[in-house]
């Protein structure tokens, strides 16, 4: 039976995630100004409050996708909740919308969310190599066979020693 576990894992504590999220504001502020912000459920909410606050941006929406459906396979996607209409406009208007997420994957729900607001600036903390075309700022790129895992997906566990079969 294979290994049901990824090849390559990055785990992110809360603090890392902090200081990358903010790091991903220092390079969005070049970018902007932006009016508003659309994070994507729900992973871009932490990263989309983090941006909102350090770029002064008050007005925030999201766009509800679901895509994995069990945390491990990526399935079909489903958009639960559209992008309100007056946010869709503001970019047919020419302001500065941010589209925000945790993370550029295979970059299918990348593609839906591009649809919906095409040309917003889409942003993401992390990056792997099939979704990367897919946004304009990103902070750090891993390889498409690591899994992340991130602070609100992990608890804290006693891990065994390397030797004795720990990770």
């Amino acid at each position: 039976m294979a290994d049901p576990r990824p090849e390559k894992i990055f785990p992110v504590s809360w603090d890392q995630f902090h200081r990358d999220s903010r790091a991903l504001a220092w390079r969005l502020h070049e970018a902007g100004p932006f009016e508003a912000i659309v994070g994507i459920t729900r992973g871009g909410l932490v990263p989309a409050a983090i941006v909102a606050r350090e770029l002064n941006v008050r007005l925030i929406e999201t766009v509800c996708v679901a895509s994995y459906h069990d945390y491990k396979n990526q399935g079909d996607l489903t958009v639960l909740k559209g992008i309100a209409p007056e946010v869709a406009a503001m970019r047919a208007q020419g302001k500065g919308v941010l589209i925000v997420d945790d993370l550029v994957d295979t970059g299918k729900t990348a593609r839906v969310v591009r649809d919906l607001l095409p040309g917003a600036h889409f942003a993401t903390v992390y990056a792997k190599p099939l979704g990367r075309p897919l946004v304009d700022t990103f902070i750090t790129e891993v390889s498409q066979d690591t899994w992340i895992y991130f602070p609100w997906d992990t608890g804290l566990a006693f891990v065994p020693p390397i030797r004795e079969g720990g990770d």
